[in-house]
């Protein structure tokens, strides 16, 4: 698939630019409750327990949803930036001021996590290759996977710190051991954004740690996610882990929705003082994905609850329809010289919409090439587009291919050709 960012923009004209200038940060902590930080010479057998947030009783839970802040697409929600898409159809379903610069919290691990996936893919590096704990890491504060002054983690290990135990430390640990130091790989994360199309986001450190001038915006992680899931198929498993135990303390993950939603599978949950709880979500049913980016919840409890029921209504309130499967014919181009008249123009992938669910949709097609075209001609070989205008007037292009082999024509056919179209091409 094609850059998201590129397949997301024209939807919304009346987006809000974002922009990058706003009040500094305060630096307070990036933690979402976390364990209590314990002695660098024995860490407990578990973390101490915190006391959960109270739950609302249900008069006031009834009475948000009874007036929930507008959204400028889809319902309203109680989140203060939202956005929802569905990636194979490039389609918008929930936005409420995605573009509107946002504190990206623990959700910026994810982009510390694609560059570690990148590199694992590149051969750089391997999952059972070490980095040493510095000093810095083993204190950094909020969430944390308690590493070892001193010690040796892999990256499969840190891996997981970062996925299931939002660490803090985990994330030094990887800066410092690709980059030298956190700064350097915070300005090589804001150019891997860039490259991903992520206009409104810079990093300042590898955690998401509260720092002046670092920004996202919910569309921007939605374009990450989605180039997790897209660009490492077989690596992005890790972000489905529930729970996991490092240095005999075991942590949950704080992604409620892998256990109370089903074919949730992903992403990362964040919280600042400063930003409030946010999360960033994949869930797959019936080989359709759903992305969903929220940020602004006051509390762990309402970022479970309210990201839960958002994603049931993207599935419920929406489906997909095949326009055309994998290989079907689109059109069929006129040849030059071939053994074949004609050959077909099939899509490589199956071309979707997405509208209300019940609603009967029907997109028109239209076929573009240059004809007729030379022979010889070899199966699988661009030859135009298939321009798709949807129900809301949006236009998506998808690339057809040549559905055959075509050989050229021998000596004696391609005369035969020629001197027919110069005698009588005129009267066709």
């Amino acid at each position: 698939m094609s850059c998201l960012n590129d397949l997301l923009r024209p939807l919304t004209a009346f987006l809000v630019a974002a922009s990058l200038a706003g009040a500094p940060l305060a630096a307070l902590a990036q933690s979402e409750q976390p364990p209590k930080r314990q002695s660098q010479q024995k860490p407990p057998a578990k973390p101490r327990t915190t006391t959960a947030p109270a739950k609302p009783n249900a008069a006031s839970a009834a009475a948000k949803t009874e007036a929930l802040p507008p959204s400028q697409v889809g319902i309203g929600t109680l989140a203060k930036q939202a956005f929802m898409v569905d990636p194979q159809t490039s389609t918008v379903l929930l936005f409420k001021d995605a573009d509107k610069p946002m504190h990206p919290s623990s959700m910026a691990k994810m982009m510390t996590i694609y560059i570690v996936f990148e590199e694992i893919n590149a051969g750089r590096l391997k999952l059972d290759t070490r980095f040493r704990v510095s000093e810095r890491a083993r204190n950094m504060g909020g969430s944390r996977m308690f590493v070892e002054l001193g010690s040796e983690v892999s990256v499969e290990d840190l891996i997981k710190g970062m996925i299931v135990l939002s660490g803090n430390d985990a994330c030094v640990v990887i800066a410092e051991g690709l980059s030298g130091n956190e700064d350097s790989f915070a300005e090589r994360m804001t150019a891997k954004g860039r490259e991903l199309g992520m206009t409104g986001t810079v990093f300042k450190n590898a955690s998401g740690w509260p720092a002046d001038g670092q920004w996202t915006t919910a569309r921007d992680l939605a374009v990450l996610s989605w180039r997790t899931i897209d660009d490492f198929p077989k690596l992005y498993r890790y972000y489905a882990e529930t729970n996991w135990t490092y240095n005999n303390i075991k942590q949950d993950n704080r992604n409620r929705l892998l256990k109370t939603v089903p074919g949730t599978d992903g992403l990362k949950t964040g919280h600042t003082e400063e930003g409030g709880y946010g999360q960033s979500t994949s869930a797959i049913r019936d080989g359709r994905r759903l992305i969903m980016v929220v940020n602004g919840m006051t509390s762990m409890a309402e970022r479970a609850q309210e990201t839960a029921r958002l994603m049931e209504w993207g599935f419920r309130e929406s489906t997909n329809t095949t326009v055309f499967r994998a290989g079907d014919t689109v059109a069929e181009a006129p040849v030059w010289l071939g053994s074949m008249d004609k050959v077909p123009l099939v899509v490589a992938k199956p071309v979707q919409i997405t509208a209300s669910a019940g609603q009967a949709v029907t997109p028109r097609v239209i076929a573009r090439f240059d004809g007729p075209i030379a022979a010889p001609i070899a199966k699988g070989t661009k030859l135009g587009t298939a321009v798709v205008t949807l129900p809301d007037n949006r236009v998506v292009e998808y690339p057809l291919e040549a559905g055959a082999d075509v050989e050229r024509q021998g000596v004696f056919g391609r005369v035969t050709t020629m001197i027919r179209h110069y005698l009588f091409g005129w009267l066709s």
